[in-house]
């Protein structure tokens, strides 16, 4: 088993059901709700969810050696998350307390076809400028899993080239802030082992319209790379083998948080295992498939004695 640190955000997930007053219409817009109404909703649901943190549940359960780095605060909501790591045994000793701050909440309003709005106050988790790549000196990791630090692009650079140094392999998965930087998130790569990003993502920093033609610029940066594409599957290379991926098996999402986060942690985890690339795109499309059917980013989340099955997944030549 491998050493994984998951660097970025942990947050209280706050699910609110309703089957009536959710309900969408043909443009993607939940139904109007009229303002100063009261709405009884049918369910509150809470767990623990943000990137970082969802992806060290998956190596967690998976069996690896897990590691979390972020920012929480002193209150109910980091206590929750704290337990939720001590429930999946995740290491939370590098853990950052944030005084005078909240931990990060995420408000989610659920519909019934399971896509879903997110109200996020980020509080404690976004305050990356307190976590230290120092840590990666005491943990010596084999992997670092990082999701968006959002836009701190000098931490990101901190802690890339401190892995670099010490030969710690880097999957990244970066957001919408990082995408605003587009010059120093290219240099970024130089540094990156593994990359994962939505079709919508990709096409922010590379030229492309079809899958095909984005992951083949991305390959010119990272020496392995995936494309997401909803319910198109992905497309993923590592410079010696580019396969297309369906999906695992079509199924009625229940809640689409976290499908991201569980195809790339996935990934991650069957690779560091040593699986090959079209062994760990399975189970990371398998695993992303679990987690959509239930509600909340983790309940889901397969470990490694899950039983797979033979998917849509063609090498492309």
């Amino acid at each position: 088993m491998a050493r994984i640190v998951s660097v970025g955000a942990a947050l209280q997930d706050v699910y609110l059901v309703d089957h009536d007053d959710f309900g969408t219409n043909k443009r993607g817009f939940f139904n109007q709700i009229e303002l100063g109404a009261k709405i009884d909703i049918d369910k509150v649901q809470f767990s623990t969810g943000g990137g970082a943190s969802n992806a060290a549940t998956t190596f967690a359960r998976y069996g690896h050696e897990s590691i979390f780095i972020g920012c929480i605060s002193n209150d109910p909501a980091g206590a929750a998350i704290l337990a939720s790591f001590d429930d999946e045994g995740i290491d939370n000793s590098y853990v950052t307390y944030i005084p005078n701050d909240h931990t990060g909440y995420s408000v989610i309003l659920l519909a019934p076809n399971g896509e879903r709005t997110i109200l996020t106050c980020r509080g404690a988790s976004a305050k990356f400028d307190a976590i230290s790549p120092d840590d990666l000196d005491t943990i010596h990791p084999d992997w670092l899993y990082v999701t968006t630090m959002r836009g701190n692009m000098n931490m990101l650079d901190q802690f890339f080239t401190k892995a670099h140094l010490m030969g710690i392999k880097i999957m990244f998965n970066p957001g919408n802030l990082e995408l605003q930087h587009q010059r120093k998130l290219l240099g970024l790569l130089s540094d990156v082992d593994v990359l994962i990003m939505n079709r919508k993502e990709a096409k922010q920093i590379v030229d492309g319209n079809i899958l095909a033609e984005i992951i083949a610029r991305l390959s010119n940066y990272v020496p392995a790379a995936i494309v997401t594409d909803g319910n198109q599957g992905a497309i993923a290379t590592d410079g010696n083998e580019t396969y297309r991926i369906g999906l695992y098996e079509d199924v009625p999402i229940k809640d689409a948080t976290g499908a991201g986060d569980s195809f790339g942690s996935g990934f991650l985890a069957a690779y560091a295992d040593g699986r090959s690339f079209k062994e760990s795109l399975i189970f990371a499309s398998a695993n992303s498939t679990s987690v959509v059917q239930k509600i909340g980013s983790k309940t889901g989340i397969l470990n490694k004695r899950a039983k797979l099955h033979d998917m849509p997944i063609q090498e492309v030549r």
